[in-house]
């Protein structure tokens, strides 16, 4: 089998086998395929696309490159939930609680952010002492002792999938359904949970910008999934604007704890909700009604915010500070956004919202640069807000005063505002199963 041939067949439009698909991951990974063969068969499937059969091989074998974490040492239902990336989402660390304190087993890994897309990790090591690098005997028994343990991702989680999208970045290969979609269920698969939940984000804030692109990525993923024997489902979430009221690490974090303390804004609560209730359904085999009203309950009752301390404690991490979120280092220096005039905000352009947290210090453009735990944004109006002139619709927050004249510049750039009042958009679209 020669690679040549394998360049040759995809650009003609023809389909790979299981074969070819195994040889070229296998080789690649390592080593004996160089990066500029990769490369021109990633550009052929961006052009010539890509069959759910060899979506599902490609998957598979980017899955197998790596370790296979194995939960069949967890007790119980194994659930998981995926985003595809946004800003101000912190729906980890309100959902995953909900689900354990209703008897789920929520077995997570978590990466970090990059870009203007924040990540869970990063937020949970806000937290004083949280560690996010646990051996596979201690996660598996956390999760077993308390139904909930939230990691970072394992260094040969799917290398395969590590080192192709390096390429994908430098030779504008990113941008194709099925490269997204078996990069994604790719570590999802790896990560072991039978269950798993993808939150499909569209809108300026997301990678997939419509909401047809993102139903098309979500059914990829969901066919995949089902093709590996895993229950998946995904719900489509409205990113054109940021979720919630916070952007940046421990902000975000306070505000889930608010969350679960039922105290979150409408957008952040209602999308939480129903991504906890889907989970729920496949830990309980109930209906999507009765497991929203089991949502709601544990909210209500204060077992999710108890869990999410409990987590706190078993990783490490000083519990007091989910009981006191005044407890979380405050950053030194803060910009208020003024709004210019009279009138309603008609758009937010959440990547260069989340852009502007990246320069307070917030987020990194590359991967081992440190981040500001306290630096971020505290939005103070959203889409289809009224404001008048000299309302503060924002304030900014970090460590360096020097980032906070271009942070300003750059989130004031997103903002548009107009005379009349703008449509909301929903905080969910749909739901792919």
């Amino acid at each position: 089998m020669r690679m040549y041939d394998i360049i040759r067949k995809k650009r003609d439009g023809k389909e790979l086998s299981d074969e070819e698909i195994g040889f070229f991951i296998d080789g690649y990974t390592g080593g004996a395929i160089p990066d500029y063969q990769a490369s021109a068969l990633l550009m052929a499937i961006c052009l010539e696309g890509m069959t759910d059969r060899e979506t599902a091989a490609l998957t598979l074998r980017m899955a197998e490159s790596g370790d296979m974490i194995d939960l069949t040492g967890i007790e119980g239902c194994t659930v998981d939930k995926h985003s595809t990336g946004g800003v101000g989402d912190k729906t980890t660390l309100i959902t995953a609680p909900i689900v354990a304190a209703l008897g789920g087993k929520v077995a997570k890994m978590s990466g970090r952010g990059l870009g203007h897309t924040g990540g869970t990790v990063d937020k949970l090591e806000s937290i004083e002492g949280f560690r996010t690098s646990l051996s596979p005997e201690e996660f598996i028994d956390q999760v077993n002792r308390i139904g909930l343990s939230v990691t970072g991702q394992s260094g040969n989680l799917a290398p395969a999938d590590k080192k192709l999208y390096a390429l994908r970045d430098v030779t504008a290969t990113v941008d194709s359904i099925p490269l997204i979609a078996s990069s994604i269920m790719s570590k999802k698969l790896a990560a072991g949970s039978r269950g798993i939940v993808l939150d499909v984000k569209t809108g300026s804030g997301a990678f997939m910008k419509t909401q047809k692109d993102a139903e098309l990525l979500a059914e990829k993923m969901v066919t995949i999934g089902r093709a590996a024997g895993r229950n998946v489902t995904a719900v489509i979430t409205d990113m054109d604007a940021p979720l919630g009221r916070s952007i940046g690490n421990s902000l975000e974090v306070k505000e889930a704890v608010e969350a679960l303390r039922g105290k979150g804004g409408s957008d952040l609560m209602t999308v939480s909700c129903e991504l906890a209730a889907e989970m729920m359904m496949f830990v309980s085999g109930k209906p999507k009604q009765e497991c929203l009203i089991d949502v709601k309950r544990a909210i209500a009752d204060g077992s999710a915010l108890a869990k999410l301390r409990e987590m706190t404690a078993a990783q490490g991490g000083n519990a007091e500070w989910i009981d006191d979120t005044d407890l979380f280092p405050k950053a030194e220096f803060s910009l208020d956004i003024i709004s210019p005039a009279d009138g309603y905000i008609s758009h937010m352009d959440a990547e260069m919202i989340g852009t502007a947290s990246v320069l307070l210090g917030a987020g990194r453009n590359k991967k081992d640069e440190p981040i500001d735990h306290s630096a971020g944004i505290i939005l103070r109006a959203k889409t289809g807000d009224a404001v008048k002139k000299g309302d503060v619709t924002a304030t900014l927050y970090t460590n360096d005063k020097s980032r906070l004249e271009p942070a300003r510049k750059e989130y004031s750039r997103a903002i548009e505002y107009s005379d009349h009042p703008a449509e909301r958009h929903p905080a969910i679209y749909s739901i792919i199963k």
